[in-house]
């Protein structure tokens, strides 16, 4: 089976916006069209005036493929959502406003909110738990102190203050769960821990005291990084790590920069990229959109200081 699709492909399978829509609708409703407001599925119409529209006799309300998802207020074409989730996916670092602007022939602003509505549809799936072997770490994004602005230093000591910490943890050759934190504590760490991790499971840390006590739920080894040990038999965390890698490339040579308040839009779009990115595309772009189902975000709610 294919595993890849190349932009050129996809521009040939998605020329316009009604072939864009009907493959939506089809994915989504499965040839049953379903109100997005009452979920009402019986006699349902296709209207002749509103294009793209359904009314729904239930509700008595009028609603399209987009009511109810990220989409919903848009004016962009669905075939150039489909184009922006693509180079989304394929992009292993991330792709700016900037340049996806360019791309799709829109505003740098109209890009930045739509990826952000992408993002917002990427956030991850919680209830699934990891197990077997599992590597955790945690990292910290954003600038040293001595570089910032004076009006911006908190001038409260050195190392990780004001930066954004994010907790991560990878099964290895398996799935990636990564959590912005307010906290580095032992309670915060290993309170995550256990909600994300099967009891039972083996774990490989570094030394940080914070993963200490974990020993009576898990099979836990450690490496010892400050005396440079970082591979002890099968104990490393390599793994995360290179996750690690590859996200701070993003922040730094893509995005440059990114607002914390928005850090776990961010991190959930470079996690569903290395969780579901790679293999066929086209399996990735499907799974965005059925995460939109149910999911709608204003931009005022987007620039808030509360969202997320």
């Amino acid at each position: 089976m294919k595993k890849d699709i190349s932009i050129v492909t996809l521009l040939e399978r998605f020329p316009n916006n009604e072939v864009a829509i009907a493959w939506l609708e089809e994915l989504l409703w499965k040839g049953k069209p379903k109100c997005a407001y009452c979920k009402n599925s019986n006699g349902i119409s296709k209207q002749k005036v509103k294009k793209h529209f359904y009314w729904c006799p239930a509700c008595r309300r009028h609603f399209s493929i987009r009511v109810g998802t990220p989409m919903e207020r848009s004016k962009i074409p669905v075939n150039k959502w489909i184009v922006a989730i693509y180079y989304l996916i394929v992009s292993r670092k991330g792709i700016s406003s900037c340049q996806l602007g360019r791309e799709l022939e829109i505003r740098q602003a109209s890009a930045w909110y739509m990826l952000q509505r992408i993002r917002y549809a990427m956030e991850q799936d919680t209830l699934k738990q990891l197990s077997g072997e599992v590597e955790i770490d945690e990292m910290y994004l954003g600038g040293l102190e001595k570089n910032k602005h004076e009006v911006k230093k908190r001038h409260s000591g050195r190392g990780s203050v004001g930066k954004q910490a994010v907790l991560g943890m990878k099964e290895r050759s398996g799935k990636l769960v990564a959590v912005p934190i307010a906290k580095t504590d032992k309670e915060t760490i290993q309170g995550l821990v256990k909600e994300h991790v099967k009891d039972g499971s083996k774990l490989y840390t570094d030394e940080n005291r914070a993963y200490s006590g974990l020993e009576s739920m898990y099979e836990k080894k450690s490496v010892n990084h400050s005396a440079k040990e970082f591979v002890l038999g099968m104990a490393h965390t390599n793994s995360i790590e290179s996750v690690w890698s590859i996200i701070k490339r993003g922040f730094i040579g893509v995005y440059h920069h990114w607002s914390m308040k928005h850090c776990a839009n961010y991190i959930a779009e470079f996690v569903f990229r290395l969780n579901e990115g790679y293999g066929y595309v086209m399996y990735g772009i499907e799974a965005v959109f059925q995460k939109m189902v149910g999911k709608t975000i204003t931009y005022e709610e987007l620039i808030s200081k509360t969202v997320r």
